[in-house]
């Protein structure tokens, strides 16, 4: 249950809140664009690798439009990038050879995985500050955002002005 506050020590934590969250975001790409730096990649390219190997399966180049909001022109020209770096490979689908599967390059990934797991002690070291609960509001907080991110991307594409 939500703790009740005061209106104006509400209304300085929304304040407070509307900036940490401009900085935040900020240091996440920041953040997106020196790892795809580091790997010689484009930042949505990176991205695009991270929901990939989320996948449990080869995906279609139009699943990888619907994974990273682009259209399917622009997922077809960063599926090109990531084949020609060696990260995904293209081939027909065997069940139905009108489909082309693109599928993660193992080692590649596994080189994509170790900067990962390079960079994850410090993530670690800062989630072990919180208690079981606040990593748990933490995971549902991330869960709401990216659900609400989605929204709001698909409202953009629509012409829709906030």
């Amino acid at each position: 249950m939500p703790q009740k506050s005061s209106a104006p020590r509400r209304s300085a934590l929304l304040a407070e809140l509307a900036v940490t969250s401009r900085r935040y975001m900020a240091s996440y790409a920041l953040f997106n664009q020196a790892v795809a730096d580091h790997l010689g990649l484009h930042p949505t390219d990176l991205q695009c690798l991270n929901l990939l190997g989320l996948e449990t399966e080869p995906v279609t180049t139009g699943r990888v439009a619907e994974l990273t909001g682009l259209t399917t022109g622009s997922a077809t020209r960063l599926v090109d990038r990531l084949e020609r770096a060696g990260y995904v490979t293209r081939a027909r689908d065997t069940a139905d050879r009108r489909r082309v599967l693109v599928t993660t390059v193992p080692d590649r990934m596994a080189e994509f995985g170790a900067v990962w797991e390079r960079l994850n002690g410090d993530w670690v070291a800062l989630f072990d500050t919180y208690g079981d609960d606040e990593v748990a509001f933490l995971i549902a907080h991330m869960r709401r955002t990216v659900e609400l991110s989605a929204t709001q991307v698909e409202k953009l594409r629509d012409g829709d002005t906030p």
